[in-house]
C-alpha cells in the first residue's frame, strides 16, 4: 500500500464497524475495525449492533432471523473442516487448509480482525494453514483460538498469526497454542520461531514460553547429582525445545543466566536463580501431550516454493 492509501485505511478503520458478535451463547464487545464484505458493510454505513457468525461455518449475518435460516436449511458439520489432529480430553486442534476451505478460512480472519490491531490483514489464505483450537462436547466441536502458519516460510516462521478468543481467554488456551506451535516444529525436526514483528501481549507471551521451557530444562540439569553433568550447550537446547539459537540467547542473557566469560559465553546454571524466574514465569497453561499429535509435515505445492 503507498502512503495515501495506509492513511485512507487508517482513517477508515478507526472507529469499529461492528459493536458485538454472538457466536454460539456468547455475545462478545468487538475491539477493532475488520474489513467485511461490502454487502454486509460498506464505509458510510452506520456501525452493526450485533453481527451473528454460525460458530461452526462461521458464516455471518447482520439478523438473528437470517442466522436461524442457515441453521435451519443446511445441517452444518458440527466441527472445523480439515483434520482432526490432536485430542485430548475435550479439546481438539483441527488443521484446516486455506487453499482448500477458503471460505471458511476468510471467515474466521473477518471474525478474528476484530480482536486483532493489525493495520491490514491479507485475505489470501491459499498459502497459509489455520491450526484451530476448539473445546469439544456433544453439542459439537466450539472454536476457542487458532493460529495460522505459512506453508512455506524461508525464515522458518512456525506462526504468523495467533488468537485466543475473549470469551475464552484467561483459560490458559494461549499458552496451549503457543506450545503446540513448537510440538510441530519438533516432527518437522526444524527450529521454529513467530513471525515478527510480536505485539506487546505477544512479546510477553513467547517470553514467557521460551523462559519456562528452559528453565525447567536447567533445573533438571542443575539437580544432577553428577556435576559433570551440569552443562548443556545453546544447540543443545535449541535440539530439545526447537526454539531458534537466537531465541535461547536473548531470553537467557534477560535471565542473567547466560554470562561472557574469557571470551566466550556460559550458561550459568545457579539453581537460586532458576528457582528465582521458575517462580515468575507462571503455570503452563492448558497442556500440550506430545502422544496425542496425529500430524505429518505439510507436503507444499510447487506453486509456494
Amino acid at each position: 500500500m503507498d502512503e495515501a492509501s495506509l492513511k485512507e485505511h487508517e482513517e477508515v478503520t478507526k472507529i469499529k464497524n461492528v459493536s458485538k458478535v454472538q457466536i454460539g451463547k456468547f455475545v462478545v464487545e468487538t475491539w477493532y475495525f475488520s474489513p467485511l464484505p461490502r454487502e454486509i458493510w460498506k464505509q458510510d454505513d452506520p456501525p452493526i449492533d450485533v453481527l451473528y457468525f454460525c460458530e461452526f461455518t462461521l458464516n455471518f449475518y447482520k439478523t438473528k432471523k437470517e442466522l436461524e435460516r442457515h441453521q435451519l436449511k443446511r445441517k452444518c458439520p458440527r466441527h472445523p473442516p480439515g483434520d482432526e489432529i490432536y485430542r485430548r480430553d475435550n479439546v481438539s486442534v483441527f488443521e484446516v487448509d486455506g487453499a482448500k476451505s477458503k471460505v471458511w478460512c476468510q471467515n474466521l480472519c473477518y471474525l478474528a480482525k476484530m480482536f486483532l490491531d493489525h493495520k491490514t490483514l491479507y485475505w489470501d489464505v491459499d498459502p497459509f494453514l489455520f491450526y484451530v483450537v476448539c473445546e469439544c462436547d456433544d453439542q459439537g466441536c466450539h472454536v476457542v483460538g487458532y493460529f495460522s502458519k505459512e506453508k512455506e516460510s524461508e525464515m522458518d516462521y512456525n506462526l504468523a498469526c495467533i488468537l485466543t478468543f475473549p470469551q475464552h481467554q484467561r483459560k490458559g488456551y494461549g499458552k496451549f497454542i503457543i506450545s503446540f506451535s513448537f510440538e510441530l516444529s519438533k516432527i518437522e525436526k526444524k527450529k521454529g520461531t513467530p513471525e515478527r514483528p510480536l505485539s506487546d501481549l505477544g512479546r510477553v507471551s513467547y517470553e514467557s514460553h521460551w523462559a519456562r521451557e528452559l528453565l525447567h530444562i536447567l533445573k533438571k540439569i542443575g539437580d544432577h547429582p553428577d556435576p559433570t553433568s551440569r552443562t548443556i550447550s545453546i544447540e543443545e537446547l535449541s535440539d530439545r525445545t526447537a526454539f531458534k539459537s537466537k531465541d535461547i540467547e536473548d531470553t537467557l542473557r534477560r535471565l542473567q543466566i547466560l554470562n561472557y566469560y574469557k571470551g566466550q559465553w556460559i550458561i550459568n546454571i545457579n539453581p537460586r536463580l532458576v528457582e528465582y524466574w521458575l517462580s515468575r514465569c507462571g503455570g503452563p497453561g492448558v497442556p500440550v501431550d506430545p502422544e496425542k499429535i496425529h500430524w505429518m509435515p505439510h507436503i507444499v505445492h510447487e506453486r509456494y516454493l
